[in-house]
């Protein structure tokens, strides 16, 4: 599946966003003022996808979804900086990664707290692999609404499709079942390997049969 989307042309917005703006609403630490100042150069709301933009309806939840362009210094960009932008703007964002002619799209399931309506929850992030800012764009997805749109835009980036009928809390959820179970996986065949002693290496590996099982179970 194409990762890059061709927005409408009435979507674009094309603001710098000055990093003050971020410090200002998200208040990072010292240390994390500095990885932005050595990771990231220019921030760029690059669209809004809006009633009035798109011709959608809002949903709860999903007012207005926003595209950051991000342009980056080196190839690499720690989690935290966009957990900071997530935090100082209060709308389900996208990032694209800009580097080099290249771009990775990014983002969270970012949703209102239910203890707290004026917080949001931002719970993981999916990310795309680099392409070609060359690459073919695609149009935009159909949608009934905001909402909607924001889910076929957030499984894109997903790494396994969600099941029948699945929602999309529910996909997210066992997403982050995948990644502590391969974790777990991980950690199992390191221990198989150091093991010496036959009869805890079969213990081991029989263990390790149990987890995958548990992990491919997780996937389908």
């Amino acid at each position: 599946m194409a990762v890059l989307i061709e927005f409408p042309a009435k979507a674009a917005f094309g603001r710098v966003v000055p990093k003050e703006k971020i410090y200002a609403h998200a208040k990072p630490s010292k240390a994390l003022r500095e990885k932005f100042v050595a990771q990231l150069g220019k921030i760029v709301w690059q669209y809004k996808l809006a009633p009035e933009t798109i011709n959608l309806a809002a949903r709860p939840g999903v007012p207005e979804i926003e595209i950051f362009d991000l342009h980056l210094k080196t190839g690499e960009l720690s989690e935290d900086l966009l957990l900071c932008i997530d935090k100082a703007i209060p709308f389900p964002l996208f990032f694209r990664l800009v580097y080099e002619g290249r771009i990775k799209v990014v983002a969270a399931y970012k949703r209102p707290s239910e203890a707290d309506a004026d917080k949001w929850v931002v719970d993981g992030y999916f990310a795309s692999g680099w392409v070609s800012a060359s690459d073919t764009h695609t149009p935009l997805p159909v949608a009934l609404d905001l909402g909607r749109l924001y889910e076929q835009l957030l499984r894109r980036l997903m790494p396994f499709p969600a099941r029948e009928s699945e929602s999309l809390k529910d996909h997210v959820a066992r997403l982050h079942q995948v990644r502590a179970k391969e974790h777990e996986v991980a950690k199992m065949e390191s221990r198989l390997n150091k093991e010496r002693q036959f009869n805890k290496k079969v213990e081991l590996n029989s263990r390790l049969r149990q987890l995958k099982s548990e992990l491919q179970a997780l996937m389908n």
